[in-house]
């Protein structure tokens, strides 16, 4: 904390304390407030993102779901062939 003295000498010298910046709302890809749907390119841009990755996942899901149908349905194949063969003995 500055001293009485210090801050005489301070507002005397004209030194330049640091300003704040202050940003309005969405400006940092916040969400505006009043409800109302305001879009920006940052909001956009950061929605558009977020949707190719969610597709990316979904389509790693889909091709391991797949992969594992292909074992299932070869795994039944080979039961099939393994009953049709205890059958014909």
């Amino acid at each position: 904390m500055l001293s009485s003295v210090t801050r005489v000498a301070v507002r005397n010298s004209g030194a330049r304390l640091p300003s704040i910046r202050f940003y309005s709302e969405g400006a940092t890809g916040a969400p505006r407030s009043g409800g109302e749907k305001q879009s920006d390119t940052f909001t956009k841009r950061e929605k558009a993102q977020e949707d190719l990755y969610v597709r990316q996942v979904e389509a790693q899901k889909l091709k391991a779901l797949r992969e594992a149908l292909k074992k299932q349905r070869e795994h039944l194949d080979d039961i099939e062939a393994h009953l049709d063969a205890l059958e014909k003995k």
